[in-house]
Order: structure tokens, then C-alpha cells, then sequence
């Protein structure tokens, strides 16, 4: 081949990855050239390495889209987690759970725990690990959630606001307890859980015990009827130790505090009918 052949088959390349809109692959070019004309790498070899730089870009662009989309208040990782911090937390459990087996049997995964405990860390970042894998996530604390619903209720698009809700193969409901719900909020959450019940999986973070649910969501039938849904196909993991983002001033938080932090949700009753098999090894369902 030619110098001139060969610098227009380089022109033509250049043409063709614009053309296929692969510009980390037309960035990497001229050195993977490069490399081919002292040896390093054979024709093979660059093809195999052009191609892993553009789908590692087109990868890494479709995760930070997804994590918008997931509306993450921010990225968290098991790895960024101190278990060391958190002595009663199984370690081997939690990885357990970045599995993301529960997603596919549409479980539900309860974090329980004081504040700043962990329960949002380790709830985002499941749920990056989901996104990493492909899943469609959405992310919100109860707050938000309840207002989402009763707007839509005003306005006439429940139903629709729900379906949309639905889509998800993972919701994580952030923060249950942490503020009052508003009257007829409880309603609106029930009937979002119902949607999803056995058709898409749910992370749920509080720092309330399942007793108090009642105190909660101000209506303890409601309470009631949720707890029966999310409770029958689910993981509760119990954290129970100090405030992390308070390790460093523990000793100016009063004792009773600290005391009355801990959150020990009482045994809950025995759903009726036959255990759902394959859920022998799990606490409900």
C-alpha cells in the first residue's frame, strides 16, 4: 500500500467514526496509528482498543444520564461506606443486596435506623449499582413523594402520575418519618404501593419503627394496609449504632438522646396464607 492509499484510507476511517458519531474513537486515533507503526499492537489489537474507548464513553455518558434522570441528591457508593463505622451491619448482607437480586423478585428492602446512621448512603448507592446495571431508578424522599401525589390528585393525573411511578424498576422512598404526612398523604402512598406490589422493587429508609407507622402517616388503618404489602415480599436490615456525621461531637448530644434513637420495630404479625417460596432465608414473606 501506498503512503498516499494509506493516508487516504486514514481520511476515510476519520469520515466513517464521524459519520458513526464515535468521537472518542476518532480522539484516540492518530496514537493507536501510532502504536501500529512501532510495533506495540498489531491491526486487531487497535480495532479491539478503539472500540472499548468509545463504548467505555457512550457507557459512562448513559449512567450520569441515568443518574439525573434517577434524581439521586447525590452519588454514593458501597465502597465510599464505612461498615467499620457500623458494626451491626453486615457487611456480606449489604453486598448481598448490590446484587440486585430483590429487583428482579420485586422485594421490598427496608433501612432502619437513627439518623445519620447510614440509610441514605447505603440506599443511593443500590441504587447506583441498579443504574449501572441498566435499571430504570427513581429516587425521592416521602416529602416529596406525598406532594407529587396530591398535585396530581388536584390536578385530575393521579392515575398517570402513578403509571409513571410504576415504570421504575426500582423506587427508593427516602426519609419515612422524618417529617409529618400531610392529611390524605397516607392514601396517596398506599395506592402507589399497591401499584407496584409484586410488579417492581422498593428501597425504603426511615428512622420509625413499623409501630409508629401508624403515628406516621396519621391514620393507623392505613398503616396497617401498607405494612401488609411492603412487608410481604421483604429485607429488613436493622443499623442500629451512632451518627455517623456526628462521630466527631457524640459527646455534647444528651444521653437520653442517644438512647432513644435506636429503632427497634416490634415483630409484625404473620401475613396469612403460604410463604412465597424462595423466601424461606429472608426475615418476612
Amino acid at each position: 500500500m501506498t503512503l498516499t492509499t494509506a493516508s487516504s484510507r486514514v481520511d476515510n476511517i476519520r469520515h466513517s467514526l464521524v459519520g458513526l458519531k464515535m468521537p472518542r474513537a476518532l480522539e484516540m486515533l492518530d496514537t493507536t496509528l501510532r502504536r501500529i507503526e512501532q510495533g506495540q499492537i498489531d491491526g486487531i489489537e487497535a480495532l479491539d482498543e478503539l472500540l472499548l474507548e468509545e463504548l467505555s464513553l457512550r457507557e459512562n455518558r448513559r449512567i450520569k444520564a441515568a443518574l439525573r434522570m434517577a434524581r439521586l441528591p447525590t452519588v454514593k457508593t458501597l465502597a465510599g461506606f464505612d461498615f467499620s463505622f457500623q458494626p451491626s451491619l453486615d457487611r456480606n448482607r449489604i453486598m448481598a443486596l448490590a446484587g440486585l437480586d430483590f429487583i428482579n423478585r420485586a422485594e421490598v428492602v427496608h433501612l432502619l435506623g437513627p439518623p445519620g446512621t447510614g440509610k441514605s448512603h447505603l440506599a443511593t448507592a443500590l441504587a447506583v449499582e441498579a443504574v449501572r446495571a441498566g435499571k430504570l431508578v427513581y429516587f425521592i424522599p416521602l416529602a416529596d413523594l406525598v406532594a407529587q401525589l396530591a398535585k396530581a390528585e388536584r390536578e385530575g393525573t393521579l392515575r398517570e402520575r402513578i403509571r409513571f411511578l410504576c415504570r421504575a424498576s426500582l423506587l427508593v422512598v427516602d426519609e419515612i418519618g422524618y417529617l409529618p404526612v400531610t392529611p390524605g398523604g397516607g392514601n396517596l402512598f398506599f395506592q402507589l404501593v399497591n401499584a407496584r406490589y409484586e410488579k417492581g422493587a422498593m428501597i425504603l429508609t426511615s428512622n420509625r419503627g413499623f409501630a409508629e407507622w401508624g403515628d406516621v402517616f396519621g391514620d393507623p388503618v392505613v398503616a396497617t394496609a401498607l405494612l401488609d404489602r411492603i412487608l410481604h415480599h421483604a429485607v429488613v436490615v436493622q443499623i442500629e449504632g451512632s451518627s455517623y456525621r456526628m462521630r466527631e461531637h457524640a459527646a455534647l448530644v444528651p444521653e437520653n438522646l442517644r438512647a432513644n434513637a435506636l429503632v427497634n420495630p416490634p415483630p409484625v404479625p404473620k401475613r396469612r396464607g403460604r410463604p412465597t417460596k424462595g423466601h424461606e432465608d429472608r426475615p418476612f414473606g
